[in-house]
């Protein structure tokens, strides 16, 4: 990643995820894979590779809807995209996740905001700690973030502590509402190495849960 510009935000509300390179949503898509992956612009702002957690890099067939971007940018996505031969790939649609560096607690004005989301699934994978969250909303703009609470040291093994913020903005609990977030756990290349830990803390509707994972060995693409 180096020399190319991270896209990452500070708070990005749930309700104005971007979508992008949407097709007809009734067209039936082919042998397709969807996953949580980036995916890397050109100088020109169009979008050319899509570069998976295990760090393969797919060249994406061009196409119209694929400009218009930041230059020399990578987007963490979750994307549809059908395989084709010689690492190339037709990219079908990329919605963008949430994915902010963590910031440390003065960060925020006001009440630290931890309000309650159900937990659908939580992963390590690549250089991110991925999860796909489902608070209950009706019609209010929830805000997301990672706090940073700081790195201890035990046994020779370094852990760094995080937790969502979550501030629900006093909504309705009408319904759930998917939302997808990445961790970028390269942001601590220089500070954790592999076997270090990582602890995220969630508060969840049934109270705080922890969840423990292995710092992974960072890589550049």
């Amino acid at each position: 990643m180096k020399g190319l510009q991270i896209l990452t935000g500070a708070l990005i509300v749930c309700q104005s995820m971007l979508s992008s390179c949407k097709e007809e949503d009734e067209y039936v898509y082919p042998n397709v894979v969807t996953e949580f992956i980036d995916a890397r612009t050109d100088g020109d702002g169009t979008l050319r590779h899509l570069i998976t957690d295990k760090g393969k890099i797919l060249d994406i067939q061009p196409r119209n809807g694929l400009d218009g971007l930041v230059s020399d940018t990578v987007y963490r996505t979750v994307s549809v995209y059908e395989p084709k031969e010689n690492d190339e790939a037709y990219l079908y649609s990329a919605q963008l996740i949430l994915s902010m560096i963590p910031v440390t607690e003065d960060y925020f004005k006001g009440d630290l905001r931890t309000d309650p989301t159900d937990v659908r699934s939580i992963w390590q994978s690549g250089n991110y700690l991925n999860m796909i969250l489902t608070p209950m909303v009706k019609d209010q703009s929830h805000a997301f973030h990672f706090i940073e609470q700081g790195i201890t040291e035990r046994n020779g093994r370094k852990i760094l502590a995080l937790a969502l913020y979550h501030d629900r903005n006093e909504d309705e609990e009408a319904f759930t509402k998917e939302v997808y977030l990445s961790v970028p756990l390269w942001n601590y290349h220089d500070r954790l190495h592999a076997g270090d830990s990582v602890h995220f803390q969630i508060n969840t509707y049934k109270g705080m849960t922890t969840y423990k994972f292995l710092y992974p060995e960072i890589k550049s693409y």
